[in-house]
């Protein structure tokens, strides 16, 4: 099985490198000779993860001004009102790929969620158009982000398989029969234990991730995380470890999480992880966490994962789903209006704290059902070649 990831923005996003990572070892694991391709926008930062086969150059193509392309792609938009043709020299590097996969993922899980995406509509066209089989792998997909354009894509694929049963359903009602339902295969992905910073308190550390995105979409959300910290420093003796987990340009949680450290610092009980540790290693800081908050969905997981108590701040789809499927409903998992009441986040966190013990129960009996989930899509993948 020749199988090809695209959609794939780089690593410095660690969440997709734990899609990239987990999905290519559980591949592996079940299928006997596969090879995973990955075609990235940034190749340079996924060199990190071990077992893909080869890592190909995605990023996007100029269209230079006045060119024969640039014509050509001009007139299309102008008089047709067709982008297509700019589309396919833009993502030639993808493009160009096909030929060589018999499966391609289309793998940016939060990708359908963001508005139209005609860029990867064009793509997919191609994929059909070659004879290849297409396949939207763990994917988050709720009723405002459909439109009519984005369900019509949705129909080109042979599979789609989504990560939890909130979109799982919501597609099956909309009358799509090329979906099955998995888990997000980064609940399988292993850990890297490093060595734990001064200040650490083993058992009694609660991580905290907060996000630039979430930030932006509720500004007042920045003050109620500080009264939150203020809370656990005033309520417990716990100690906090402030823990990026995308560390992008223009995106990254380092820069906003840094401001809270320089304030929190003199305490004694903040402190704040690198930011240049990749998906695994944040792993294994999250693993020996009491407690975890967090914004980022795979920072959410690498806790869940690990049974350690968590809340979600500024849920998506994903997030609501996500809970659902592990605690048979959406516990802990506040919305992007809530989190600027510092009251709602400090009910959570002491809700958390209350009910530790039934939350690492309730996560102990739902993981290995879960995990099994995660692997059931490369079944579903073996199933498209047969």
């Amino acid at each position: 099985m020749k199988v090809m990831m695209f959609a794939h923005g780089g690593s410095l996003n660690r969440g997709c490198e734990a899609i990239v990572r987990s999905s290519t070892n559980i591949i592996k694991e079940k299928v006997n000779k596969a090879q995973v391709y990955l075609v990235s926008s940034r190749p340079e930062t996924d060199k990190i993860i071990p077992k893909l086969d080869k890592i190909f150059n995605g990023s996007d193509s100029q269209i230079k001004k006045f060119s024969y392309d640039w014509l050509i792609s001009s007139l299309n938009v102008k008089f047709l009102n067709n982008e297509s043709y700019a589309f396919s020299i833009i993502h030639k590097n993808i493009i160009k790929r096909i030929k060589d996969a018999e499966i391609c993922l289309s793998i940016g899980g939060d990708n359908y969620c963001y508005g139209e995406q005609p860029w990867l509509y064009e793509i997919d066209r191609k994929v059909k158009a070659q004879g290849k089989k297409l396949v939207l792998w763990g994917c988050s997909i709720g009723e405002e982000d459909l439109s009519e354009r984005k369900f019509e894509d949705l129909k080109l694929f042979d599979l789609i398989l989504a990560r939890e049963s909130l979109t799982y359903n919501f597609l099956k009602s909309r009358g799509l029969n090329n979906i099955r339902l998995v888990a997000d295969p980064a609940f399988t992905m292993e850990k890297e234990e490093l060595e734990l910073p001064i200040g650490w308190q083993e058992g009694n550390t609660v991580g905290l991730n907060f996000s630039p995105l979430v930030w932006k979409r509720n500004k007042n959300s920045q003050v109620a995380v500080r009264e939150l910290i203020n809370h656990i420093l005033a309520s417990t003796d716990m100690t906090i470890a402030l823990t990026p987990h995308v560390i992008d340009h223009g995106n990254n949680d380092f820069e906003i999480l840094y401001k809270y450290y320089e304030e929190y610092k003199h305490t004694g009980r903040v402190l704040i992880l690198p930011d240049n540790l990749n998906a695994i290693q944040y792993k294994g800081y999250i693993s020996r966490m009491r407690f975890f908050i967090g914004a980022r969905t795979h920072a959410t997981i690498a806790a869940y994962s690990n049974c350690v108590p968590t809340m979600v701040l500024g849920y998506s789809i994903k997030s609501k789903g996500i809970s659902k499927d592990l605690f048979g409903e959406e516990k802990l998992v506040l919305g992007i209006e809530e989190i600027s009441n510092s009251n709602k986040l400090k009910n959570g966190f002491d809700e958390m704290v209350r009910d530790e013990e039934i939350i690492k129960q309730q996560l102990q009996q739902s993981l290995p059902k879960i995990k099994k989930m995660s692997y059931k899509a490369v079944d579903y993948l073996k199933e498209l070649v047969r």
